[in-house]
C-alpha cells in the first residue's frame, strides 16, 4: 500500500506554494521604478509590433 497522507496538509502546502509564486511575481512588478515599467512597456510594444509585422498571410 501507499503512504497515508493528510489531505488538509497537502492542500495547505499547495496553497502556500501558489502564494509564494504569486508573491515573487508581485515583488518583481512592484519593485520597479516608474521609468523601468515604462521602458518595459515600450519594449513589449516594440516586440509585439515586430511580431505582428512578421505574420504570414494565409
Amino acid at each position: 500500500m501507499g503512504e497515508v497522507i493528510n489531505l488538509n496538509k497537502a492542500r495547505k502546502a499547495r496553497a502556500k506554494a501558489e502564494a509564494r509564486t504569486a508573491a515573487t511575481t508581485n515583488r518583481a512588478g512592484h519593485g520597479q521604478s516608474k521609468a523601468d515599467r515604462a521602458a518595459a512597456d515600450k519594449e513589449r510594444a516594440r516586440i509585439e509590433r515586430l511580431l505582428d509585422g512578421s505574420k504570414l498571410e494565409d
